[in-house]
């Protein structure tokens, strides 16, 4: 008998516990008007602008040395700013 009524309290106890886990879940959160793309607008138009003649040399000169991540942005960084200042005088 106590082994019954053991059992018994076990399963009142987990279904209590799973109720109150399954009752906890609430529903999606309503969306905004503005969506993640949208707020993403400025970057979006960063990619649309004709890239310059020297932005094109030193990205091919980064790939012809096979620079990937930091080393090609600091590369093409200071490829840019040769750039820029041979063309300025």
């Amino acid at each position: 008998m106590t082994k019954l009524f053991s059992l018994a309290t076990a399963t009142a106890v987990a279904s209590l516990l799973l109720i109150g886990a399954a009752s906890a879940q609430t529903t999606a959160p309503a969306k905004t008007e503005a969506t993640k793309t949208e707020t993403k607008a400025p970057t979006a138009e960063k990619a649309e602008k004709p890239r310059t003649a020297a932005s094109l040399e030193c990205s091919k000169e980064a790939d012809a040395k096979g620079l990937h991540g930091k080393e090609r942005r600091k590369f093409r960084s200071e490829c840019k700013k040769k750039a820029a200042a041979a063309k300025a005088k």
